[in-house]
């Protein structure tokens, strides 16, 4: 009982430090005459996932790889099928913006570099499934690209990347990064010890509690944003959101992670990473076949029956 309650607080803590840290950080970046349109491509953008990225560096330096993968695999996972059924039975998302047309085959490229660079054994013959640090520099170099593209459009079409910021003193805003660092720090240490404990309370295995438990609470920020931005009939955003957050996830945080400490595949890990795959190709399809670009009422629905489909899969490994 004590884990979860640690658990539930972390998440807390994580997501609150998240938010603080991107209202001061913004606010302070304002101040010092930064455009918008670079506040909501960089600072914004790491914000949202910071959770996923605190998370990750924890688990890597701890030597829990399992859960490095997992909270990357489960949350691009959960935010396809989960965020973006729950935002298409909400109402039809119809992708209208150029980039995102561009970002879909993209987060579908991420995804495939991720079972590229996992193969060793099969495409190298080596003895074990490893990313190594020279992979995660690959995938950071990855990101380095698609974060200076995003750049580019952005810059010659400001108006399409308006971006609100709050208006704080110097002080303010120094005093939100730092409580939003901590936040971060706090938030991301109780999280992983806790859900170390709860999978050897419950015997599960790290896996299972980063691709289910973990990685949908480390993607609340952008369940959140997807859903207001739906109710506000700004589907692009969620749509945007989403894929955006999933390219992050893969080249920046699992980069990042592999970096720090190699990550060792566990061979269960591989259908994950074919999980993954497989979602972002049904996004694909569903937004380039067929009439508008648009993912109706009923694709989200097939998204979330996929999702719990997969869920029940991975509770009858175990």
């Amino acid at each position: 009982m004590l884990d979860i309650v640690l658990l539930l607080t972390g998440f807390v803590v994580l997501i609150l430090g998240a938010d603080k840290l991107v209202d001061g950080a913004s606010s302070l970046a304002a101040r010092l005459g930064i455009p918008n349109i670079v506040i909501g491509l960089t600072i914004v953008a790491f914000g949202t996932s910071a959770p996923e990225l605190v998370v990750n560096v924890f688990a890597s330096l701890e030597g829990s790889t399992e859960m490095v993968l997992g909270n990357v695999m489960g949350s691009n996972i959960f935010n396809v099928m989960g965020i973006l059924g729950v935002c298409a039975l909400i109402y039809p998302l119809t992708v209208k913006s150029n980039t995102t047309w561009l970002e879909i085959p993209l987060s579908l490229l991420a995804a495939v570099v991720v079972l590229v660079v996992a193969n060793d054994v099969l495409l190298d013959n080596t003895a074990a499934d490893l990313i190594s640090r020279t992979d995660g520099v690959i995938l950071l170099l990855f990101f380095t690209i698609f974060l200076v593209y995003n750049m580019t459009v952005a810059l010659s079409s400001p108006a399409e990347e308006e971006q609100e910021t709050s208006h704080y003193t110097y002080l303010k805003s120094a005093l939100f990064i730092v409580l939003g660092l901590a936040g971060l720090i706090l938030g991301g240490r109780l999280i992983v010890t806790s859900a170390v404990s709860l999978a050897q309370a419950f015997g599960l295995s790290e896996r299972i509690i980063a691709l289910t438990v973990v990685s949908i609470g480390t993607s609340l920020p952008e369940l959140a944003t997807s859903v207001v931005a739906v109710r506000k009939r700004n589907v692009d955003i969620a749509i945007g959101n989403v894929v955006g957050s999933n390219i992050f996830n893969i080249f920046l945080i699992l980069g990042i992670s592999a970096v720090v400490t190699p990550l060792q595949i566990n061979p269960n890990s591989l259908f994950d990473i074919a999980v993954n795959i497989a979602a972002s190709m049904l996004l694909f399809v569903f937004v380039f076949t067929g009439r508008g670009r648009v993912i109706s009422r009923m694709e989200g629905g097939v998204f979330l029956l996929c999702y719990v489909v997969y869920v029940t899969m991975l509770i009858l490994q175990e």
